[in-house]
């Protein structure tokens, strides 16, 4: 392992500290980075569940004991599973725990960063883990980045009746602004956007209406959307009839028994973005047997029937049933034989298609509910949890937050289901239905699982291996009526492939395509970004080539501009309303690398060869000179803003810019840089002459550096 470097010391200091030194020249929070607070909710199963009950497991040394890690500990799970599945399982009908063992969410950054956390298994259930690893890196404070865990089994309504999920999520965001000054930056992944979403919603209810956008505005400065399913997934209806692994080694009937006492699942169904929550999308039932008792329908505009498929790509569910009357609800072959013997076409099954529309308003489970015994446990959850619930029918479209900043980050370009083929098994319950077949979405083409290419409203791109694009993509309508488009290499460049268009015509509902060009294995990242809003409002969608849905958290080009992005906003006097994309330096060792082609570390500008002992090889020993360095060209807008010597009182009151003070810290092992540090430490270190400190930096960088943060921030 390398050690750090002084450089990376220095560096990790200088960021700490320049948010001190700039406070004042805004006037507000905004030129403080310190008051800033960053949220994070996680996504579905991505937090830990923890063992709150004694359960003896038979045949198994392993048994549950209070705290013991449920979800996610391989090791329990394959040497118990029964004893496991307990502790998982809720009541589908009112969402209690099983009587012999319940589990609860675990709370802190812990419980999101390794959800089973050991040598081998660590790595591979690793979700925020490499998000925190940048904030530490990069200087934020521990309490500054705040988790907030739920129990990802339950729907809205029972996080807070059980939980009071809500409460104590509006108390956090309180916390925060009294704690540092400031407001929150909300990340959320995948479900945790629905989480938020609600959350916006049941505050509704909570504050008075005149006060609700200035709480809003108060305590919270940017929503980042991460990977946001905001029309659902066409995998919650897979897990519902065929269930969902997560990757484990369960079997698919087993998942399904587990998924489906999950009222979570069917918070990520997908929908059609045409319909509100008023009237139902009924095909496939007269009128006589529809429940006109249920007022939570929807109502649909005109294009969802004047368009197929609800506005995605082609229909979600095609099902073949049974068409022989009299049969249990998963005629086996003998049964199935028998039956034609009378009347042969009759015995034929029916297929039927679906919609996103039809899954939302319960018509596709409706029409399988007489051959699978699930379908009135998911249509009781369905109307109870979501159809009635008094905060919000979430399935049905989002229009933008009235937050002031939001940032819409997805991927794209990976294959990705976008519909299935089911039909009967002949095999008992859980394990009655089977796929026969599944259709992808790829780079603008459909096609099926055989290769055939499939008829239907292909969209731009594809989404994310998870979710369709049609569903990451919506957030693109809360754009503005004009939008900057600019597609950058994600990694490291000069600015010589950036492709930018401005002002490009938005109208709402429909896609934006940028006549931009693309180099043959190169990933790009595309940002879309409000040239004219809603005033005060910023919007920004982020499209990231061959970004998967669950690693998307930790990619480093994700990171990076975040961190660039937050950097830029914290200073009010910013020209530019959306950070530069003019050019990406190195801003970490991990950044540089060795170029065989010129036998030398790449960017040499930024990055040198240094072998430490422990380098396997060249990359590695190729490290940042000057990290800030690429910060500082990033911010050009900086570089003009008058200064006064006292904010700046341990430097020459020639200096008058901020230009003058990044040309200072060029050096960053030179006289300037010394005096700087130099003064600064003696003030915290108490020291009386400044030359002391001068003598520790050379003596001890690390130990004397890392003494000046503790206790600048003490």
């Amino acid at each position: 392992m390398r050690s750090p470097s002084y450089n990376h010391h220095v560096t990790a200091f200088l960021l700490l500290l320049l948010p001190h030194l700039f406070h004042g020249v805004g006037g507000d929070w905004t030129g403080d980075y310190s008051k800033l607070s960053g949220i994070i909710i996680p996504g579905l199963a991505s937090t830990q569940l923890r063992a709150w009950s004694i359960l003896d497991c038979p045949y198994s040394p392993l048994d549950f004991n209070p705290l013991d890690l449920v979800w996610l500990d391989s090791t329990r799970m394959l040497s118990a599973v029964n004893c496991w599945l307990k502790c998982m399982l809720l009541d589908p009908y009112n969402q209690t725990d099983h009587p012999d063992c319940k589990s609860r969410p675990d709370s802190g950054l812990s419980a999101i960063t390794e959800l089973d956390p050991g040598y081998i298994t660590g790595p591979l259930s690793s979700v925020w883990k490499e998000w925190l690893k940048w904030c530490v890196e990069f200087g934020i404070e521990a309490n500054a980045i705040i988790a907030v865990p739920y129990d990802w089994r339950l729907s809205p309504s029972k996080l807070e009746e059980r939980d009071l999920y809500f409460h104590k999520l509006k108390l956090t965001f309180e916390t925060a602004l009294k704690l540092r000054g400031g407001p929150s930056l909300v990340f959320a992944h995948s479900l945790g956007n629905h989480v938020f979403r609600y959350f916006l919603e049941w505050l509704k209810l909570e504050i008075a209406p005149k006060h609700y956008i200035q709480w809003l505005d108060e305590h919270i400065h940017a929503y980042f959307a991460v990977g946001a399913p905001l029309l659902g997934t066409v995998e919650a209806v897979k897990g519902t009839l065929s269930g969902l692994t997560f990757g484990l080694p369960i079997s698919e009937g087993t998942s399904r028994l587990m998924v489906n006492s999950f009222a979570s699942t069917l918070w990520m169904l997908p929908f059609s973005k045409y319909c509100r929550a008023d009237n139902t999308c009924w095909k496939h039932f007269s009128a006589d047997v529809r429940d006109k008792s249920d007022h939570h329908n929807y109502h649909c505009d005109e294009r969802e029937f004047h368009f197929n498929f609800s506005g995605w790509p082609t229909n979600i569910i095609n099902i073949e049933i049974p068409s022989i009357p009299g049969f249990g609800a998963y005629p086996s072959v003998t049964e199935v034989a028998e039956g034609n013997l009378s009347s042969i076409e009759c015995g034929l099954p029916t297929q039927l298609s679906f919609s996103g529309c039809e899954i939302s308003d319960g018509t596709f489970f409706k029409a399988i509910e007489d051959y699978d015994p699930d379908m009135k446990r998911v249509l009781h959850q369905l109307k109870k949890l979501y159809h009635d619930d008094p905060v919000l029918n979430p399935l049905s479209p989002w229009d933008r937050p009235p937050l002031k900043n939001i940032f819409c980050i997805y991927g794209t370009d990976l294959k990705t289901e976008v519909g299935y083929y089911f039909a009967p098994s002949g095999k008992p319950y859980p394990d009655n239905w089977i796929i026969t077949d599944v259709i992808y979405e790829l780079e603008g083409s459909l096609f099926s699982r055989s290769g055939n290419l499939v008829d239907g409203n292909a969209g731009a791109s594809s989404g994310d291996e998870t979710v369709p694009y049609h569903s990451l993509s919506y957030c693109k309508n809360w754009l503005g009526p004009k939008v900057n488009i600019t597609r950058a290499p994600q990694s490291e460049h000069d600015g010589s492939d950036v492709q930018v268009e401005l002002n490009v015509e938005h109208h709402h509902e429909e896609d934006i395509l940028p006549n931009m060009t693309r180099l043959p294995r190169v990933k790009y990242i595309t940002f879309y970004e409000d040239s004219e809003s809603i005033p005060g409002k910023r919007t920004a969608v982020w499209e990231i080539d061959k970004a998967n849905h669950r690693n998307i958290v930790r990619s480093p080009v994700v990171m990076r501009e975040l961190w660039l992005e937050m950097w830029h906003d914290i200073h009010p006097d910013a020209k530019s309303k959306f950070v530069t994309k003019a050019k990406r330096g190195p801003l970490r060792d991990e950044d540089c690398y060795w170029d065989y082609g010129k036998a030398r570390c790449a960017w040499a500008e930024h990055c040198e060869y240094r072998y430490l002992f422990g380098d396997v090889h060249l990359g590695q020993s190729c490290t940042s000179t000057e990290p800030f360095r690429s910060l500082a060209d990033i911010f050009e807008n900086w570089r003009h803003i008058p200064l006064t010597v006292e904010q700046f009182p341990f430097v020459s009151s020639k200096v008058e810019t901020a230009s003058q003070i990044f040309k200072l810290l060029d050096d960053f092992v030179g006289r300037n840089l010394t005096r700087c540090l130099s003064f600064v430490c003696s003030r915290f270190l108490q020291l009386e002459d400044s030359t002391a400190v001068s003598d520790l930096l050379a003596a001890q960088p690390s130990q004397t550096v890392s003494r000046c943060i503790l206790l600048f921030y003490g």
